[in-house]
């Protein structure tokens, strides 16, 4: 499955999608971390949550829980807040 990768955190990738592997979120942001080291912590806590400041879609709709059953077709996007003022 392709996951698009929000610009904010492209240093990770070096590239605006990956592909990566898991029959949940939780799983494919695992494999995720496995090849692009760091970019887990980014978007989710200490306490395996989702940030504050993140949002995942899977298949264009917005998902609040990494436990989240996935296809291997599914494509997953990371959206991340703006701040600042």
């Amino acid at each position: 499955m392709k996951i698009h990768i929000p610009s904010p955190l492209r240093s990770y990738t070096q590239s605006h999608e990956a592909d990566i592997q898991g029959t949940t979120l939780a799983d494919a942001l695992v494999d995720l971390d496995r090849q692009f080291p760091g970019i887990r912590f980014r978007v989710i806590n200490e306490q395996d949550r989702i940030r504050e400041h993140i949002k995942f879609f899977v298949n264009e709709k917005s998902v609040s829980d990494i436990q989240v059953q996935l296809g291997k077709n599914d494509v997953i996007h990371i959206v991340c807040a703006l701040s600042g003022g």
